[in-house]
């Protein structure tokens, strides 16, 4: 039976893009059973309505601080029996109440190669530094701001003229590649987090996957 999947958004959505190209070819065996956006202007919700997925808007403003905002959001989930929750540019910090119950059951796609680069404007923070290389990684939620568990890392090169946009372009196109892929991992069980920490194919995963 294919896993019920919530993807949580803020913005233009292109990550969801992928992932309902994904699932519509099969290559996620999932359902998106829901999209949630903080934003009712966020294009992401034009793109689920043209898929015929259900949406749901859970505005930050109408709420008395990050729990209650947070507790909204945990009973649209259960209404949609959400299994698995994808942050795909949601814009907001959840409270550690929030992420202790989707615990190895939630996945960010940030666009650093972490632990560089962690919070905002990441692209043109690595410009600043002289990186040669940027990227995306892929990883568990957990409490502490992403920082959690890495399951992989695609990178690429920063070109001398490179702008935040362009590089921002660049990356995008890698976490559209394999974002998909590891959503993929867990909805088959090939990919857990464990107690003794994350596991690919049967095997302690010690190192995130380089792309």
């Amino acid at each position: 039976m294919a896993t019920k999947i919530a993807v949580l958004i803020s913005g233009s959505g292109s990550n969801l893009q992928a992932i309902i190209d994904a699932v519509a070819s099969g290559h996620i065996d999932a359902e998106i059973v829901g999209v949630l956006s903080n934003k009712a202007n966020a294009y992401g919700l034009t793109r689920a309505e043209n898929a015929n997925i259900p949406t749901a808007v859970i505005s930050h403003h109408d709420y008395d601080g990050r729990e209650a905002f947070d507790a909204a959001m945990q009973t649209q989930l259960q209404a949609w029996n959400s299994e698995i929750v994808v942050l795909a540019g949601f814009m907001r910090i959840l409270t550690g109440n929030f992420v202790r119950k989707w615990h190895g059951k939630m996945l960010n796609v940030h666009p650093s190669l972490l632990p560089k680069y962690r919070g905002l404007n990441t692209h043109q923070r690595a410009i600043d530094a002289g990186d040669k290389i940027a990227g995306s990684s892929i990883h568990f939620v957990t409490e502490e701001l992403d920082g959690g568990p890495i399951v992989l890392q695609a990178s690429v090169a920063i070109s001398a003229g490179d702008s935040a946009d362009s590089l921002a372009s660049k990356v995008q196109q890698q976490e559209h590649r394999y974002y998909p892929d590891v959503i993929a991992w867990l909805c088959s069980r090939e990919l857990e987090l464990g107690n003794e920490g994350l596991v690919f194919q049967k095997t302690p995963l010690k190192q995130p996957i380089i792309k």
